[in-house]
């Protein structure tokens, strides 16, 4: 009988640490580095994003391979080794945390600002970001969206298309998940 209750109270235990975890595979991040021809832009739906409700830790990660642009060719570009190598570098990272969890309030349905500060990877190059945001809670669902540029420079990216004007040096990043 013990023993029952034991393993009845750490699985309730563990089911409310678990609770406070969202996740997703299905996240979006949105690339556009586009300038007068609007060509450099790109989507990734399959980008895996957490967000702790207790602490207010955020992640995400995105497959730099899995960023489908409308031009094949420009695809090619973005995942070569003048660019963002995908077979050297294969993923971006952001880890961070919003500033003041405490202004959310992930139990009532709400828009909140947020200002969310961290660290963004791309190959292998870690820089601080700190961007506002917007958490939306519904029916226990929670989505979450930023909107931030970079500078490519900052990640080692330079090459004749960014020289030349074609390409942004400072592309715009959207970032959107409904996580359960």
């Amino acid at each position: 009988m013990k023993k029952t209750i034991l393993f009845l109270a750490l699985v309730a235990t563990t089911m409310c640490v678990w609770a406070q975890k969202k996740t997703t595979t299905s996240a979006v991040i949105a690339f556009d580095a586009s300038t007068v021809d609007n060509m450099p832009k790109a989507e990734n739906k399959t980008a895996i994003a957490a967000i702790d409700t207790k602490t207010g830790s955020v992640q995400f990660e995105a497959a730099v391979s899995n960023f489908s642009f409308q031009n094949p060719l420009m695809q090619q570009h973005f995942n070569n080794a003048s660019w963002l190598d995908s077979e050297k570098y294969p993923k971006f990272t952001f880890k961070g945390n919003i500033v003041d969890p405490a202004k959310v309030n992930f139990a009532k349905d709400g828009s909140y600002p947020v200002t969310v500060t961290g660290d963004l990877t791309v190959r292998d190059i870690t820089k601080p970001i700190t961007t506002n945001g917007m958490i939306a809670v519904k029916s226990g669902v929670i989505s979450i969206s930023a909107e931030f540029s970079i500078k490519i420079a900052d990640y080692g990216i330079s090459n004749v298309s960014i020289e030349a004007g074609k390409v942004s040096r400072e592309p715009k990043i959207k970032v959107s998940a409904e996580l359960n």
